[in-house]
């Protein structure tokens, strides 16, 4: 076998993929140690030995050129097996360090992942966690963001998605609120209550009720003179409030409903619930601390893997 890549070649490939992924020269310098004037000159070398244009440059940005992309994927899925043979031909004895970027919705970052963050950083001391706690969307290629957890399946072959769990839902109320409007025992009662309303931020449209009904799912567009945007857990305090009556997540409510602070209604048509998946971009070099933290919460959350 004849030696087609040299060492600097192979060095250049990678500070391309790097710079490709961050979308900037220089961060992809601050990435790999040197200079953005080095990582400007390896990109140059592959472009003289391709005969490619690989980016687009202007003064303020770089984008991949259609050869650029083809040659990306390409490379990076090469780095990625490169990468997988070194770790299990050294048995991953290298312990994982550095920062990872996890971008989380609030509802599922305060009641399931930041609680789980400190056994995260014991099994692994030396990886530094941003937590970024939004229900804003995201750019991974712009923002440089290592993982998201959002609600839904995602049908985006750019994305890797694995399913961490099934969140259950529940429609609640406080007792006072019950007391004042009745229990609602039917579907089509929920026309004579105060349904709290929650904007889809993705569509900015109310986001329908889900229910089961003799076996056959059903979608219900309540109605309410209440309307929260962004955040779910302001029709949580609505409904503590007395405000009326609200469909949420069984994990967000389940300390109140177990104290009497909330109470679950229209338990027969229950069994709901909306799939949550772990995000990140498809055959992107994914270092040993995205890695260990993806493992890490599949084994907590015991999803199976949706590609």
């Amino acid at each position: 076998m004849h030696r087609q890549f040299d060492d600097i070649l192979l060095g250049s490939i990678e500070l391309f993929c790097l710079a490709a992924e961050a979308g900037s020269f220089t961060a992809a310098a601050n990435t790999a140690g040197v200079t953005p004037a080095a990582v400007s000159r390896s990109i140059s070398r592959l472009e003289n030995r391709l005969g490619v244009r690989l980016f687009v440059r202007s003064t303020r940005s770089i984008r991949l050129t259609e050869g650029g992309k083809e040659y990306f994927e390409q490379c990076r899925g090469a780095l990625n097996q490169l990468i997988e043979a070194e770790r299990k031909v050294t048995g991953e004895q290298v312990q994982p360090s550095g920062t990872i970027r996890i971008s989380a919705p609030t509802t599922y970052g305060h009641y399931r992942l930041l609680p789980l963050l400190p056994a995260f950083r014991a099994q692994y001391p030396l990886v530094k966690v941003e937590a970024h706690i939004s229900n804003r969307n995201i750019d991974f290629h712009e923002e440089n963001f290592d993982v998201a957890i959002r609600f839904r399946e995602q049908p985006d072959s750019m994305m890797v998605s694995r399913h961490l769990e099934d969140a259950a839902l529940v429609v609640v109320a406080s007792p006072a609120y019950l007391k004042r409007a009745g229990l609602p025992e039917r579907l089509s009662d929920l026309e004579q209550h105060e349904c709290i309303q929650f904007d889809l931020p993705s569509s900015g449209r109310p986001i329908s009720w889900l229910f089961s009904e003799d076996g056959h799912e059903k979608e219900v567009f309540s109605t309410g003179h209440y309307m929260c945007a962004e955040d779910v857990l302001a029709g949580v305090t609505l409904a503590k409030a007395d405000a009326g009556l609200f469909q949420t997540y069984r994990f967000i409510v389940e300390k109140d409903l177990a104290i009497g602070e909330l109470v679950e209604v229209l338990q027969a048509f229950a069994g709901r619930t909306r799939p949550v998946s772990l995000m990140y971009p498809h055959g992107r070099l994914l270092p040993s601390r995205v890695r260990a933290f993806i493992d890490f919460m599949m084994e907590h959350t015991r999803g199976p893997t949706v590609a």
